[in-house]
């Protein structure tokens, strides 16, 4: 069931500001050959009845109980390390990452062993509704173009990056770059790869340009890596100030920020994604949003991993682009619906505190929730707005990247009875949409699911 060079009718949801949920009830959403939404007409719209009675039964009509939402864009997934996914979470990171995740990343090298793993990987995001993913790969250079291939095959809109870790002092002997300048060579092949693959002609796979994170890097490579991502023009990605120890290493190490130190390195662009960057100082917030770069949110694993929880309402108040990201395997959880959740819990253990002894008004941070069209938000449109890509909004020039929802599955967890208020629907839907909740997934019109 394409959508491309055709029209789909029936009710959606989408949220083009973080603040208020839009809801298209019995909308004529009209979609060309490419896959992008030339028009949305709405029934009040006096187009609207005469390109229903045009197209007639050219017209793909959503059946009773069913919704449309825009796709999810995960910010953030370390694709080798899905098959860890619930795993060891028990570790700090220093030592779930040199005990549990360099071993299994190194092993992609292997490419049959990379190319099993990166299938299942790739078929269960897009049967999740993750319609746009932001990949690290691994340090291994043909393991990444491979992960490349199968997303351009399987029709997932997705950033891959071969992921950079040179530092003899921190990466494992049998896992990282010879030298600064071969881990440079080596994204500059991939970059090419990507560009140049015969499959991938409408650029729906992007290169991304991946330090793993200060901690495992060379100067001379962050160094070289800024110089390629001002030459190229290639989006970057990358880990900022996670945890207490990630976060104490620039300032160690440089005397500055993660954030300072990275922007040094010519590592802030509009087009730069940084995951976690939890001690985001104020200073570090205005920084980011003077460069543009975008913070992929990661709720659930920084409740393992971060040590503190991401202060969302202030970035959002300073006008910081911000997304949200899984952190497959660091969240134990593959769902945007689960992030979209434990977003929202996050910012309100937050603003109310965890420690009962504490009294109430000295227990939390004021004013730091967030509610469920925010979080939708921000997994949807504020997605799109950090990939600087036309996505996660249903309205004319957008890709139609969308997902229906079937809330009437019976192996599904949506129960609405007899409720038929839009914004009680989509609440439904937030919390309680599972796999088999979704019935369709397309990427530019195209039907993956």
């Amino acid at each position: 069931m394409d959508v491309r060079g055709r029209a789909i009718l029936g009710t959606f949801f989408h949220a083009p500001t973080p603040v208020a949920l839009e809801v298209l009830s019995d909308v004529l959403i009209e979609v060309d050959a490419g896959g992008v939404i030339t028009s949305v007409l709405r029934p009040t719209d006096p187009a609207y009845a005469r390109a229903v009675a045009d197209l007639g039964e050219a017209i793909i009509r959503l059946p009773a109980g069913h919704y449309g939402v825009p796709g999810f864009v995960d910010l953030h997934v370390h694709a080798p390390q899905y098959p860890q996914l619930g795993l060891a979470l028990d570790e700090p990171l220093e030592i779930w990452l040199q005990k549990y995740t360099f071993p299994l990343e190194a092993r992609y090298a292997d490419l049959d062993f990379a190319r099993e793993r990166y299938q299942v990987l790739v078929d269960d995001l897009i049967a999740g509704g993750t319609t746009t993913a932001l990949y690290f790969a691994t340090q291994d250079r043909e393991a990444s173009k491979l992960l490349a291939d199968i997303c351009i095959a399987k029709g997932q809109r997705a950033l891959v990056g071969k992921v950079v870790m040179d530092d003899p002092a921190a990466c494992p002997d049998d896992y990282r770059d010879a030298s600064a300048a071969a881990a440079v060579a080596d994204t500059r092949e991939v970059i090419d790869y990507i560009r140049n693959q015969k499959d991938n002609a409408d650029a729906r796979v992007l290169p991304v340009i991946t330090p793993r994170f200060i901690p495992s890097c060379t100067d001379e490579a962050l160094a070289g890596l800024g110089q390629l991502a001002a030459e190229c023009g290639c989006h970057v990605q990358t880990h900022c100030s996670e945890s207490d120890w990630a976060h104490g290493h620039a300032l160690t190490r440089y005397g500055v920020t993660d954030a300072e130190a990275l922007d040094g390195f010519g590592l802030l662009t509009r087009k730069s994604v940084l995951a976690h960057a939890n001690f985001l100082t104020e200073p570090d917030m205005d920084r980011l949003v003077a460069r543009g770069t975008a913070v992929a949110h990661c709720a659930l694993s920084n409740i393992y991993f971060a040590n503190a929880v991401f202060p969302l309402r202030l970035a959002l108040e300073k006008h910081l682009h911000v997304g949200l990201g899984t952190d497959i395997s660091g969240g134990p959880s593959a769902s945007m619906f689960e992030a979209c959740r434990s977003t929202v819990q996050a910012s309100r253990l937050l603003e109310d505190g965890v420690d009962p002894a504490l009294p109430a008004a000295a227990r939390g941070r004021p004013r730091s929730r967030i509610d469920l069209v925010t979080a939708f938000y921000l997994a949807t449109t504020g997605g799109g707005i950090a990939l600087d890509l036309p996505i996660g909004v249903l309205a004319p020039g957008y890709r139609f990247d969308a997902i229906l929802i079937d809330s009437t599955a019976r192996g599904g967890n949506i129960r609405l009875f007899d409720m038929n208020e839009p914004a009680a629907i989509f609440e439904k839907i937030l919390y309680g949409a599972s796999r088999a909740n979704i019935a369709r997934v397309w990427v530019d019109g195209r039907q993956l699911r």
